[in-house]
């Protein structure tokens, strides 16, 4: 057995440092618990949003289970922030920064507190990568437990999400609602505790991080109202100290191959493009190269094949009660598409971790058949062009088509976008330009949703596409692409389009063009000048210039950058 405590002992067995012995007896500690490994169980729990309010009581069953098994738990807490309630304004700004912030404060505690394990209790999108950038900073053994996904609501027998909120403005303005039907909407859209229900960027995350090794089998799966997400608390316990005593690391599971895994595991999920990004962020922390060009290929090798909204109809519940993210992944390894001798959380390789598990479902419909699936190839597709000469993420699932040509109708900021859209300023053919909304010009890379789910509510959805160097909801669907890189702040082509000009949009070739020629382009570069950033003090300040790009994770740490 190794040392289970050998950081903690620095401070609870050396005679040297009494202070701190004295403080962790007040802390409750007695003389038997100083000879126990400490762990560290981080909650991202907080009473305003309901993909976070219940962590910190789960949090509080975890650290049942961590005592249990011999161990000291010591629960403490990091920031959120709620991009649905944050969406569409200014706030949105804050919130892929928070992801850094997280990582941060995990980082930062863990180490100085000498914590010999974390366990991360996580709910809301940036949660996850965040706290596990954190855990692998400091490379001990860790685990991440997702909060679970929310249920779905329901009015007049049709299930809701908070899409349905967002996509109600539109259909309210063009008249398909009356006023009374949308308030009933939005009133029954969410119902309690849990993350958005589709395949958004919550579900996403917790699907790629249980798809790299990082969590217990169906953790991603359970929904935060269940049995089934009260009885995993309890099995937290013996799991940490299992990789306690076998010295298993996050970068011991974090492979390369393990990334692979995950990657392909997005793509037969369909999920979010915000996972770019916080996939290779996530592949820096551990030192392993990863690129938007790994994602395209996972594209080119993996079938889109679970009908998940939001371009789907089903949701991550209905996922669960057919055999969950195991059985894909059982799927998946028995058609050769993962690497099954990666380790994982539980001290077993995935395939150990999948020998027992059942089979989806006979008949269930949320998941297709490798032989017919929904789309031969990824719906995530790096995009390059003279509009995206560094790339840009599309998420063409081919229910809006494959190629948009159309004419731009550019705006500096979401909100001029917004303002224009509900009063009929955007018309069948656009190519709707939001710009000034990367991670340097936002500052923030805000991420939209009220604009695209407004084009779909007016039925729009099929007749205008939009690009930003911004990011989209994982709620997002329809003829979008964002990540434009580089972005309009940094002087990008983006910057320098005009209402009127030809865009291209073409997800069989992989391009994103504007009908412009090099010599028109270096004209509109030499006439450009950039804005000041949108930012005069504090964190977005602060962000606005340690940020990487967007096709590098959006990463702060000046190594990561270069890895």
């Amino acid at each position: 057995m190794n040392d289970i405590n050998k950081y903690s002992k620095h401070v609870t067995q050396n005679d040297e440092r009494p202070g701190a012995q004295s403080m962790l007896h007040a802390a409750g500690l007695s003389d038997e618990d100083m000879q126990k490994a400490q762990v560290g169980i981080v909650s991202c729990g907080w009473e305003g949003n309901p993909c976070n309010m219940h962590l910190n009581g789960l949090a509080t069953e975890i650290k049942q289970s961590v005592n249990a098994n011999d161990l000291i738990g010591l629960i403490y807490h990091t920031s959120g922030v709620s991009d649905a309630i944050s969406m569409g304004t200014t706030g949105m700004r804050f919130s892929l920064p928070s992801r850094d912030i997280i990582a941060d404060s995990v980082e930062m505690v863990t180490s100085a507190q000498w914590y010999d394990a974390t366990i991360a209790v996580v709910g809301c999108d940036k949660n996850m990568p965040g706290a596990l950038m954190g855990i692998n900073r400091v490379n001990r053994p860790g685990i991440i437990v997702y909060g679970g996904t929310i249920k779905s609501g329901c009015y007049q027998d049709k299930k809701l999400d908070i899409t349905s909120s967002f996509e109600a403005v539109g259909q309210k303005m063009s008249g398909q609602i009356t006023p009374e039907e949308f308030k009933k909407i939005v009133r029954n859209a969410c119902p309690g505790p849990g993350a958005c229900g589709g395949m958004y960027t919550a579900n996403t995350m917790a699907s790629a991080i249980e798809g790299l090794g990082m969590s217990m089998p169906f953790n991603s799966s359970f929904p935060a109202v269940s049995q089934q997400k009260a009885d995993e608390t309890k099995t937290i316990g013996a799991a940490i100290r299992n990789i306690l005593e076998k010295d298993i690391r996050p970068k011991d599971i974090q492979t390369r191959e393990a990334f692979e895994n995950a990657l392909r595991l997005i793509i037969v999920l369909g999920g979010s493009t915000n996972a770019v990004i916080h996939m290779i962020a996530l592949a820096k922390s551990v030192g392993v190269r990863l690129d938007m060009n790994d994602f395209q290929q996972a594209s080119n090798t993996t079938p889109l094949l679970s009908d998940l909204k939001p371009s789907g109809q089903y949701v991550m519940e209905e996922l669960n009660d057919v055999g969950g993210v195991p059985g894909v992944m059982k799927m998946m390894l028995n058609e050769g598409l993962l690497h099954g001798d990666c380790m994982t959380v539980t001290g077993q390789t995935l395939e150990e971790n999948l020998a027992e598990v059942p089979h989806l479902h006979e008949g269930q419909t949320v998941v297709m058949p490798l032989e017919k699936p929904l789309k031969k190839e990824g719906h995530l597709q790096i995009l390059y062009g003279n509009l995206a000469p560094e790339g840009a993420v599309a998420k063409i699932t081919g229910k809006e088509g494959e190629i948009f040509e159309g004419t731009a109708n550019i705006f500096d900021s979401e909100d001029e976008a917004n303002t224009a859209i509900l009063a009929g300023k955007v018309s069948e053919g656009d190519v709707v330009v939001i710009r000034y909304c990367g991670p340097k010009g936002g500052p923030g890379m805000p991420e939209m949703l009220k604009p695209t789910a407004s084009i779909m509510g007016m039925g729009l959805g099929k007749k205008v596409a939009l690009i930003t160097d911004g990011r989209f909801s994982g709620a997002t669907h329809g003829f979008v692409v964002g990540h434009v890189t580089p972005e309009a702040q940094t002087g990008g082509v983006i910057a320098l389009i005009r209402n009127g000009d030809k865009i291209k949009i073409d997800g069989v070739s992989n391009t994103l063009e504007v009908a412009l020629s090099l010599a028109e382009l270096k004209e509109r570069k030499a006439q450009w000048t950039a804005p000041k950033i949108n930012a005069d003090h504090g964190l977005l300040l602060k962000y606005a210039h340690l940020v990487s790009t967007a096709s590098e994770g959006c990463v702060t740490d000046e190594l990561a950058k270069k890895l």
